[in-house]
């Protein structure tokens, strides 16, 4: 489902100073698997993300979606997208966001009514949708975006930091929702900060250091748990600025 081939990706920064974001990453996900990309903080997580959505293009390399290149935009017709930061329309309610959304996927009205209540009624905003998103909780508003992000029914679907700002209660609802993704056979790439959900989550996992893909691997074979395994890469190569 998603192919990255020898992608680099260079920024320039205000102090003239040149870094390399990502650096010869090539890595594959099989349709219908979840799959966990981890790494620290400016390891090229987000930098990859914006790269297979075409929102950034590389210096070299080639990414493809389902074998077609990400420059091509029916590559993107079928994925499902919820940023790190999300941002919505606060002065809309739950409901008139979707339909925004929907319409920009050229969804049906009546596709847009029946998809919109399954969401919201799966993420428990169904009692909230005649409310400004603006009186949203963090966690609601983020439930909001992960519903936007599901509203055309999309067969990948990418995910950056899908848990923040979520309660308990929030974490279950996404853990099943992300599960039952899975049984319907679509493909999840999820980046995340926390271990233990991309533990629980994932088929496979890619830890990402300084731009590379150094660590890949079947979670149930990692052979050791995640945390001290991320650990024991990031220590073994180091993390700097590459200048």
């Amino acid at each position: 489902m998603i192919h990255f081939n020898e992608i680099c990706k260079t920024y320039h920064s205000e102090r003239r100073r040149t870094v390399l974001a990502v650096r010869g990453l090539s890595l594959q996900v099989m349709r219908g698997e979840i799959y966990g990309c981890i790494g620290p903080n400016g390891a090229g997580k987000s930098t990859s993300i914006k790269l297979l959505l075409d929102l950034i293009r590389p210096d070299s390399g080639s990414i493809t979606i389902n074998g077609l290149p990400v420059s091509n935009e029916a590559s993107r017709a079928s994925v499902g997208y919820l940023p790190e930061n999300p941002y919505l329309y606060d002065f809309l309610t739950a409901r008139e966001y979707l339909a925004y959304v929907g319409r920009l996927s050229a969804m049906s009205p009546a596709s847009i009514r029946s998809r919109s209540d399954e969401l919201l009624a799966k993420l428990k905003l169904d009692q909230a949708t005649g409310r400004r998103i603006s009186g949203y909780s963090k966690g609601m508003q983020q439930r909001t975006a992960i519903a936007a992000s599901l509203i055309h029914d999309p067969d990948l679907v990418v995910l950056d930091e899908p848990m923040s700002g979520l309660d308990p209660l929030g974490r279950n609802l996404i853990f099943n929702l992300i599960a039952e993704l899975k049984q319907q056979g679509k493909t999840v790439f999820i980046s995340s900060h926390v271990l233990t959900d991309i533990e629980r989550l994932c088929d496979r996992v890619g830890i990402i250091v300084q731009g590379r893909l150094c660590h890949e691997g079947n979670v149930p074979e990692l052979g050791m748990p995640l945390d001290e395994l991320f650990l024991q890469v990031v220590n073994n190569i180091g993390v700097d600025e590459v200048k």
